[in-house]
């Protein structure tokens, strides 16, 4: 009895079922539709470098070989994960051997390429530029951040798109009939078991070929897959979120322009679609902080403690009880009226001190704790506030003399700065009827 048989290796469904022409490719019609660049390249053959970028499991690995296929290119392949500079010459030898022993161009496929470091980057840089290779990147990440802009320069950049509905559903029909996929089987899929499934694969065609033959593998031939199949399968999975990632940020984006918005429900919605997908939630309690002051500010200078109580509260009990004083405390900050005036002013002021260089105190502002700085003048001719008629030292200039007074600090006329408004114009009548008479800002 042999122990051990070669037996053929069964690839995956999602391998067995990757597309070999455009009729059998789903999604990304914004880029494949007739008339549409990618397209025409495609059908042309107009092979040129390029970046795709896109979430996981959108057939941006595909897309690169069906390039390959329709223009006759030889087809190379590296991940970024696995390999260096070494691989990358490799790859460009083998390019120079197509093209002389045959005549091919080569398309060089870099899966993952945000991985690569810069001078990584740089190594493809003299062979995309002398036609060696045609290069195809495959990111998850923003270029504008992940990758040199001498090799973006030479690439054009093409967005994929999660899958929607239809390209999903799809992509499970052909799966359940198509004999290289689960065809032979005879399985149906109810509507109510597809539902869940689309519900999982939130996007990634992959997700979803690996989760339908996960549950091929535990149906009987010939039967339906049940949704409570499926359910024990899904557990309790997460949806995409990349933590540091494009996802991140486009998430908390979202969340702080609906707290800025005023939109209490869509600051719930993103909020819990962080959490969700697996954010910490004391960082999102940090940027609570940082939206009191930004965007409410003294309008509502009780946002910002109410902030800091709920920061602490996830600090002291965890989830869920300090999940709830985060969303209570975000709810309050959409509902709040809204003034960026102090986060303006602080802008301006921080501008001025960084252009306006090192500018002396005035004499009448310096501190003067010994004989000699006294004697110098130092806090000479100081008005002090609280000695005056409503503790205001009307016309008194406290600007460095270089420096033409700013107004930087300019409250709305909403919440407590409609108040603070008021008190800043009354200040300004008494400035104008001083015998003093202070530099106008």
């Amino acid at each position: 009895m042999e122990l051990f048989r070669n037996e053929p290796l069964v690839q995956p469904l999602a391998a067995r079922l990757r597309a070999t022409c455009l009729d059998e490719y789903v999604g990304q019609q914004h880029l494949l539709a007739p008339g549409k660049p990618l397209r025409e390249a495609l059908e042309q053959g107009a092979l040129h470098s390029m970046i795709f970028w896109g979430p996981p499991g959108v057939g941006k690995t595909t897309l690169a070989r069906l390039l390959a296929e329709v223009s006759d290119a030889h087809f190379e392949t590296i991940s970024a994960v696995l390999s260096g500079v070494k691989e990358i010459r490799q790859a460009v030898d083998l390019a120079r051997q197509q093209a002389a022993q045959y005549g091919r161009r080569t398309i060089l496929f870099v899966d993952e390429v945000h991985r690569f470091n810069k001078s990584q980057q740089d190594a493809f840089l003299p062979f995309v530029e002398d036609g060696t290779l045609i290069f195809i990147g495959a990111t998850t990440e923003n270029p504008s951040f992940e990758l040199n802009n001498a090799l973006l320069s030479r690439a054009r950049v093409y967005v994929l798109k999660s899958l929607d509905e239809a390209a999903l559903r799809r992509l499970a029909e052909r799966a359940l009939s198509e004999e290289k996929g689960l065809g032979k089987r005879g399985l149906s899929l109810p509507e109510e078991s597809l539902q869940l499934l689309l519900a999982a694969a939130d996007g990634d065609g992959r997700r979803l070929l690996n989760l339908l033959e996960n549950a091929a593998d535990l149906a009987e031939d010939g039967q339906a897959i049940s949704a409570d199949l499926l359910q024990s399968l899904l557990g309790d999975g997460v949806r995409r979120f990349d933590k540091g990632g494009e996802a991140f940020y486009d998430q908390i984006s979202a969340l702080h322009k609906s707290v800025r918005g005023s939109d209490p429900d869509a600051t719930l919605y993103w909020y819990a679609r962080m959490l969700d997908g697996g954010c910490d939630p004391l960082y999102i309690a940090r940027r609570v902080v940082r939206m009191a002051s930004e965007d409410i500010g003294n309008a509502d200078p009780r946002a910002l403690t109410l902030c800091l109580n709920a920061w602490d509260v996830q600090e002291r009990l965890g989830s869920p009880e300090g999940e709830l004083a985060v969303a209570q405390a975000l709810v309050y900050l959409a509902c709040a009226p809204k003034s960026n005036a102090v986060y303006s002013a602080f802008k301006a002021a921080m501008r001025d001190a960084a252009e306006q260089g090192s500018l002396e105190v005035p004499l009448h502002l310096r501190n003067a704790p010994t004989r000699l700085m006294k004697e110098l003048g130092y806090g000479g001719e100081y008005r002090y506030a609280h000695d005056e008629p409503e503790a205001y030292a009307a016309g008194e200039d406290y600007f460095p003399e270089q420096l033409q007074p700013r107004r930087y600090y300019q409250p709305v006329p909403r919440g407590l700065e409609l108040k603070i408004r008021d008190k800043l114009e009354h200040l300004a009548t008494l400035d104008s009827q001083s015998p003093r008479q202070r530099r106008k800002p």
